[in-house]
């Protein structure tokens, strides 16, 4: 499952995984979203629904570039600098080239389906 972010003069693309969660998350889109910075380390924005966790692991160690789902709080979060486990953080999918997104302040951000 492939999807466009778009913002700016760029453009990303990413891959989501097969989990309910990405699902869930694909079915919201087309999206457009102001993400935020959090903790010089993510790029977040919350949801206006909830995404179910089912199946899912308690929590994650995300990697740079992957894209997640932070029950808890009920944002995407997006990450550019590494960052340690977190319990409710239920991985979606991975950016191809994360280097793009990892800028300064927030991003009015469209994501897409890629057909």
């Amino acid at each position: 499952m492939k999807i466009r972010l778009k913002f700016e003069d760029r453009e990303l693309t990413a891959v989501l995984n097969d989990s309910q969660s990405a699902r869930e998350f694909l079915a919201l889109l087309p999206l457009t979203i102001t993400l935020e910075d959090y903790a010089g380390t993510e790029k977040i924005s919350y949801l206006a629904s909830r995404l179910s966790t089912s199946g899912a692991p308690r929590g994650s160690d995300p990697a740079v570039g992957d894209i997640a789902y932070y029950a808890p709080w009920g944002n995407l979060a997006i990450f550019y600098r590494d960052a340690g486990y977190a319990s409710g953080l239920v991985i979606l999918g991975k950016l191809d080239d994360v280097q793009r997104i990892s800028v300064d302040g927030s991003l009015n951000v469209t994501i897409e389906r890629m057909d």
